[in-house]
Order: structure tokens, then sequence, then C-alpha cells
């Protein structure tokens, strides 16, 4: 299905926006620690992933994609937090591209867009949720980003080949929100290509979707290793005493 179908099928949802939060992937680079349930000032990480969804006014509802060992951890403790915009609990996929899809096979008919979020992006701000969101609303399509701090070199073989223009580069985060109906076929059609989707983005600029950038924040890490860890907790309790 063309973009242009689609686009007449998105007036038939409302503006409700699900978040899919994505958590089904392994534990490599923490050195065995499952980051999804390492402690986090004293709660489970995700716990702080999933809050940040609950208390957004733009979300309503959400979906979590995990492993199926954590199925049953993660429902009890949904349960016991009272996370009452958690819709579904759901087995992930191989691929980041399967679990989203999972996902979004679970979101209500009545949402129009969808916001993908990292599980392992704990500190996510509501305005970055907000921003991303409303632009979405408006354009189809929004993810936050800020800008490269480093000077990046492209390097084949062990040698760099070139300096990128700085000024044009931006680290892309999540949530990456878009209008649901888009976002499926985008997706659909990446799988049955056999693409490689790198970040949710991916799939719809392939697609032909314009994605519109909003504000990011160097606080909206994603906790990969270890030392990502203490500084999430650095942050979180510097935010706590504020």
């Amino acid at each position: 299905m063309g973009v242009s179908k689609v686009l007449r099928k998105i007036s038939s949802r409302g503006a409700k926006c699900a978040a899919v939060i994505v958590a089904a992937g392994s534990a490599k680079r923490m050195q065995g620690t499952d980051k999804i349930m390492t402690e986090l000032c004293g709660e489970p990480l995700i716990l702080h992933t999933l809050r940040a969804f609950q208390q957004s006014e733009d979300i309503q509802e959400i979906i979590l994609v995990t492993r199926e060992d954590l199925l049953t951890p993660l429902s009890e403790l949904c349960v016991s937090k009272k996370l009452s915009k958690l819709k579904k609990i759901c087995k992930g996929g191989d691929t980041r591209a399967a679990s989203v899809q999972a996902g979004l096979d679970q979101v209500s008919d009545t949402c129009g867009f969808v916001a993908i979020h990292d599980g392992a992006r704990p500190l996510v701000s509501q305005t970055v949720i907000h921003d991303a969101v409303r632009k979405a609303a408006k354009f189809n399509a929004a993810a936050p980003a800020i800008p490269v701090k480093d000077t990046i070199k492209e390097v084949h073989g062990g040698l760099v080949e070139s300096t990128p223009d700085r000024s044009a580069l931006y680290a892309v985060q999540t949530p990456q929100v878009f209008a649901i109906d888009l976002y499926r076929a985008a997706l659909d059609r990446a799988i049955a290509e056999k693409q490689e989707i790198t970040d949710d983005c991916s799939a719809a600029e392939r697609y032909g979707l314009r994605v519109v950038i909003t504000p990011g924040s160097d606080e909206n890490l994603k906790v990969t290793t270890p030392t990502d860890l203490i500084l999430a907790e650095a942050l979180l309790k510097r935010r706590s005493e504020a």
C-alpha cells in the first residue's frame, strides 16, 4: 500500500497515542547484567522508563515488549506498581524490527499514533515526549535528537577516509513517534525486503516519510554499558534532590 493510500486511513483514527516500549534485547554490553531489571536508585531500570509514559498526558496506553523469560516478572512488577496505562506485555522477536512489529499488533484501534521508545532510556523527560508527540501529530513522523558534539570520522579498514560536516550531524533518540498506519506499512515493507533496521526512523525514511527532528536531551541516554548505568543513577539522584 502506497503512502497516499495509507494517509487516507489516518483520518479514521483518533489523535490518541500509544507507547510501545521495546525491552527485548540481550545484555551483551552490560557484562552479563540484565540492564532492564538492574536496580537504578533502588528500583528496576524499566520501571523508571514505564513511569515516564504513565505520567505523560500525551500517552493513552502502553505496550511493553520484552523477552519471554521476563514476561512473568515484569507483569508482577507492573501490577504491584499500579501502572494503569499498561495494556499488554508481549514477547519480542529476534530483531528490533520484529519486536516493534509485535508491539504494534497490540495497539488499540483507537490510537492513531505510536511512540516507540527504548526500554533502556529511563530518564526521558515529559518535555521530550510531548514535543515528539505534538510534532508527529502535525507531520506524521518525529523524533528527538541532539547535535553531535564530537568530530566524526568515516573509517574503512582502519583508515580515515572522510570527516563529515559536524553541523549537519545529530544523534537521534527515542521516543520516535509516527502515524501508526504509515509506520506499520513502512515496517512491514522493511521486514519483507529484509532491510537492516538500525532505528525506527530508518524504516520510515525508506518508505518515503520525512521525519521532523524535535529537541532531545543529554540526559535521555540509553543505558548500554555499566558506565551508562553509573551516569544514569547520578542524574536520577540529582533530579530527586532538585
